[in-house]
């Protein structure tokens, strides 16, 4: 199997260049993350959301409003 461990993946995905000399940074959160939770009304009115052109159901950006 080629991705026999996460430390396997992380490896090959640090290595990656592109073409014009870009790298990349990999950094794997190991928290654990609770699912089901909403915003509250408060936490919405304080975040700018820009939603993606292509997919806005699953990508977005949240980011604060005062933030330039």
């Amino acid at each position: 199997m080629l991705f026999d461990t996460l430390e396997t993946v992380v490896n090959l995905m640090r290595r990656a260049v592109t073409s014009t000399g870009l790298r990349t940074t990999v950094n794997v959160i190991r928290r654990c993350y609770e699912t089901g939770r909403n915003a509250t009304q408060k936490m919405k009115q304080q975040l700018r959301i820009k939603y993606d052109e292509l997919l806005p159901k699953w990508n977005y950006t949240a980011a604060p409003k005062n933030r330039q």
